[in-house]
């Protein structure tokens, strides 16, 4: 069986994200091959065409349904949408988007503010994972699912993904808000 459809048809029977390394031992491949394979996926299927999207994300892939398309997906399944988030988690996610993985201090230092609670609503809304260093210190990154909601493939394509990240992780501050993140 070809090394693309055998990628293909894994992701797409998997609903929760694949790691890279799993997607090398499952197929029996090489990780050239089979990043080989994943560059020809993403090539087929990141196009404003197509209904479907291969989202990547802390070497992990899965397939979504085209962002145009959110609104009758939305319908289809019934599902209630996501609540309006509040400025402050709005404002801690665009933090996190930009400059994570994160520490809780790290946010609350570029916030100016506790964002406790922000953290918590973020992290119970599944758009955020929690992760424990070695330090103990815990760090904050998106989730896959945040991607999917977005129709990313990735953080690069947030708007202005590159200048803010370079900004925040730098430390230099900016005058200008985060971009606002339609969630």
């Amino acid at each position: 069986m070809q090394l693309f459809r055998l990628i293909e048809n894994i992701l797409f029977a998997s609903d929760a994200p694949v790691a890279f390394l799993k997607l090398c031992k499952i197929a029996h491949a090489s990780a050239e091959e089979v990043e080989s394979a994943l560059s020809a996926l993403k090539e087929e299927y990141n196009q404003e065409r197509g209904g479907l999207v291969l989202v990547e994300h802390e070497e992990a892939y899965l397939f979504a349904t085209n962002p145009d398309c959110a609104d009758t997906i939305a319908q289809l399944r019934k599902e209630e949408p996501m609540g309006e988030l509040t400025r402050p988690a709005l404002e801690t996610l665009s933090v996190i988007a930009y400059r994570g993985p994160v520490t809780k201090p790290e946010i609350e230092q570029i916030r100016g503010v506790n964002c406790s609670v922000s953290l918590r609503n973020l992290l119970m809304a599944g758009l955020i994972e929690e992760t424990d260093e070695t330090g103990g210190e815990r760090t904050y990154s998106v989730s896959i699912d945040f991607l999917r909601h977005l129709g990313v493939s990735g953080l690069s394509h947030l708007p202005e993904y590159q200048r803010l990240h370079s900004l925040l992780v730098t430390g230099k501050s900016t005058e200008e808000p985060l971009p606002a993140l339609k969630i």
